[in-house]
């Protein structure tokens, strides 16, 4: 039997978008829910947004929570990196997430080992998961061999190439780069529906997917 799931798509901060789609979804409890990763920055309230996948992974304890760019910028930084290039990327407003929520900003260990146990990727039988992608040109075989977190949580080399140029094994599906539609082609599945971009026109919904179905449930920015 083939497995189930629900993908969700880039959050950024978007705590309450999060809980009406989680309400809307009604994941069934055979279905594994995985998130493609930048749960933090540029949104209203990235503390609330962690705070809720603590709670899903007490509930769910298989959710799957891959690591995109905006964790691992913030990671760099808390490991004694620059601070610049997360700066350049949305951390003011996790910080004043921090700010509101606690008082000041102290980010809690829960939080911390929640970032650090983020996973690059899921192979899964059926499907590949990433937060931002792969190259065209190399078979999922290959990235897993020559691991490259950068191009794992970076690229976008893969759309700028026709369908039929993809060698990948099987479906990888992908964030990071915010569409105006979900994209369901046969190998190629991206979900950022660039929720937290709701003053960008064709942007602003918040996407989950269901799988095998190829089923889509978009959420308008609600904050």
């Amino acid at each position: 039997m083939r497995s189930k799931y629900f993908v969700i798509g880039d959050i950024h901060g978007c705590r309450r978008t999060l809980e009406v789609l989680l309400q809307r979804a009604e994941i069934e409890p055979d279905r594994q829910l995985i998130l493609i990763g930048d749960y933090i920055d540029r949104g209203p309230d990235p503390a609330g947004v962690l705070e809720q996948l603590l709670e899903l992974q007490r509930e769910r304890p298989d959710t799957v929570l891959l690591r995109g760019n905006h964790e691992q910028l913030m990671l760099d930084y808390l490991d004694g990196g620059r601070l610049w290039p997360w700066m350049l990327n949305g951390a003011e407003a996790t910080w004043r997430s921090y700010q509101a929520r606690f008082g000041r900003v102290h980010i809690p260990e829960a939080h911390l080992q929640l970032l650090r146990q983020t996973r690059l990727y899921y192979d899964a039988p059926e499907y590949f998961f990433v937060h931002a992608g792969l190259r065209p040109d190399r078979p999922i075989a290959w990235h897993l061999k020559h691991l490259d977190p950068e191009l794992l949580l970076w690229t976008r080399a893969h759309l700028d190439v026709p369908a039929e140029e993809l060698v990948w094994e099987k479906p990888v599906v992908f964030g990071h780069t915010p569409l105006p539609r979900a994209l369901l082609e046969e190998r190629r599945i991206g979900i950022d529906t660039g929720c937290v971009y709701a003053h960008v026109r064709e942007l602003g919904r918040l996407t989950g997917l269901y799988l095998p179905e190829r089923e889509l449930l978009e959420v308008p920015y609600q904050g």
